[in-house]
């Protein structure tokens, strides 16, 4: 009825996939889902339904999504961000996320669009989907890559980089030393075996051409390097 495109979900993690489907089945463009701790089950069973449909979802768990000086759908902090670009910043982690933005800011590199895909195992928006929106915008001359350890996103997000990017990639992973078989923050942040170890994302990271940053504090100082700011 108002013509709605965009709806944030908020609501407490039991009702949280029904949230989403009635705002896919209302016809919304983009379902922001900010809540932490939806079932995986749950996810699931929501991914499985809206795949044939137009939405688009963001997270769960995660900050949501920003334009700065544009757009805002999320619970980031508008005022660390700096219009204009040039750099897109995707990220697992809510709060690193901020603090990559703000060094950002800091070494006067604005941002065209920061996205928080989410912590969680089953998401709706993944790395692939938000570094192939910024390959495709004029506006978006490079791109910092924030991840972390548990599961194989980071691993497919290389491969992608190798064959499809032509912008230059800085990247983190978090989780360097977390020990394997315990959850660190998110669902998804766990080493299970030899898979999601921080070392073999990085590794993989950097075989497809990716600037590593290991110490988070001088994130901003390589993204000026990179990008042409230093």
């Amino acid at each position: 009825k108002t013509g709605a495109d965009c709806s944030m979900i908020f609501v407490p993690p039991s009702f949280a996939a029904d949230a989403i489907l009635e705002a896919a089945d209302a016809g919304v463009g983009l379902i922001v889902t900010i809540t932490e701790g939806i079932p995986v089950l749950d996810m699931m069973k929501v991914k499985n339904y809206i795949s044939g449909k137009k939405s688009r979802i963001i997270g769960p768990n995660c900050p949501g999504i920003i334009t700065p000086g544009e757009c805002k759908v999320g619970i980031m902090p508008g005022h660390i961000h700096k219009p204009g670009g040039p750099v897109g910043v995707v990220s697992r982690s809510g709060t690193l996320t901020y603090e990559v933005v703000h060094q950002l800011t800091q070494e006067g590199i604005g941002q065209t669009t920061c996205i928080g895909i989410g912590g969680d195992p089953v998401n709706g928006t993944n790395f692939i989907d938000c570094l192939d929106a910024f390959q495709k915008d004029p506006e978006t001359k490079g791109i910092v890559m924030v991840g972390e350890i548990g599961g194989t996103a980071e691993e497919e997000a290389a491969e992608f980089i190798s064959k499809n990017l032509t912008k230059p990639v800085v990247g983190f992973i978090a989780g360097l030393t977390a020990p394997p078989g315990r959850r660190m923050g998110h669902a998804g942040a766990i080493i299970s075996g030899k898979s999601g170890t921080a070392q073999g994302k990085i590794a993989a990271m950097k075989k497809s051409g990716i600037h590593i940053c290991e110490n988070l504090g001088v994130l901003g100082k390589l993204c000026a390097s990179v990008f042409g700011y230093a």
